[in-house]
């Protein structure tokens, strides 16, 4: 008798553009394999133009969901039928969920960040220093304060940016955490001095990243004190100088590829209802930047 035979692939993606140097392919299909789920996950540059057309291409092909990358991630938003929590707090979508034939914006940046924290320290009642008022930052310190981090100081050179930030997070987050919570703007014009007291410190903007390798923070390193735990979203290099200053002082580190493989937990979580191996994640990652 016939064998029922299945050719069917389900389909995940990132749209970005651009998105060639986007690492999140090699380490999703690795997770799907070692889960033993015939899925896929495509790299796809999407210019700005035909991002709609491109969420209309995703309903139709019946994607299960999709991550996107700059520029996307506000744009996203007025194509999709809902958003989590946490999307809607921060204003920003990077995974997309298809449930019941509908299309849920979520954020995991935040949360793939908080859960690689959370295998070094308990964020309630830490003091956190974040570079950067961009997409990461923004949602990074909205699941820091919301998982009950005390205070949050963002440390920018646009104030236009800034203020905004701390304005969210000290008017709609502050309302929705259980603890006490403030978050204060600081304008970087100079090598920054960490306040003593800070528990974490966070790279959330761009320096250091491929190809501006050798691009160092404007930070002051005599402030940085090996107490301190020290985090950079970058994940090429993995090894930035923020992060090799750090091991030098001895500060305990999460490097870009943390928050990349826990962010992408999430998701697949999201898309499969199933939790993937994130060391075959991080392994297929190191592999390929040569750690």
């Amino acid at each position: 008798m016939a064998q029922a035979l299945n050719f069917k692939q389900e389909l995940t993606a990132c749209f970005g553009f651009p998105v060639a140097e986007n690492p999140t392919q090699a380490m999703i299909e690795p997770a799907y394999r070692a889960m033993g789920l015939d899925w896929r996950y495509l790299t796809l540059e999407v210019r700005p133009e035909n991002l709609a057309a491109a969420v209309h291409g995703a309903r139709a092909f019946g994607f299960n969901g999709f991550n996107c990358t700059i520029p996307h991630k506000i744009a996203v938003i007025e194509h999709l039928d809902g958003l989590g929590e946490s999307a809607q707090l921060m204003g920003a979508v990077n995974c997309v969920v298809q449930r019941d034939g509908k299309l849920i914006g979520e954020n995991t940046d935040g949360k793939g960040f908080v859960s690689s924290l959370r295998k070094l320290t308990d964020p309630t009642g830490k003091r956190c220093v974040i570079f950067g008022a961009g997409g990461a930052a923004r949602a990074i310190s909205v699941e820091m304060a919301l998982a009950g981090c005390a205070e949050i100081i963002i440390v920018n050179r646009s104030a236009n940016r800034g203020l905004p930030l701390v304005d969210l997070l000290n008017r709609r987050v502050a309302a929705s955490c259980s603890t006490s919570f403030s978050a204060n703007f600081v304008s970087w014009t100079a090598d920054y001095d960490i306040p003593t007291g800070t528990d974490i410190v966070i790279n959330a903007t761009s320096i250091g990243l491929y190809p501006g390798t050798d691009a160092r923070l404007a930070l002051n390193l005599a402030t940085l004190l090996p107490a301190m735990i020290v985090a950079d979203v970058i994940p090429n290099p993995p090894a930035t100088n923020l992060i090799k200053d750090a091991r030098a002082k001895g500060c305990p580190v999460i490097d870009g590829l943390g928050m990349l493989v826990a962010q992408g937990v999430i998701g697949i979580e999201y898309w499969t209802g199933q939790t993937p191996d994130a060391a075959v994640m991080r392994g297929a990652l190191e592999r390929i930047f040569d750690q």
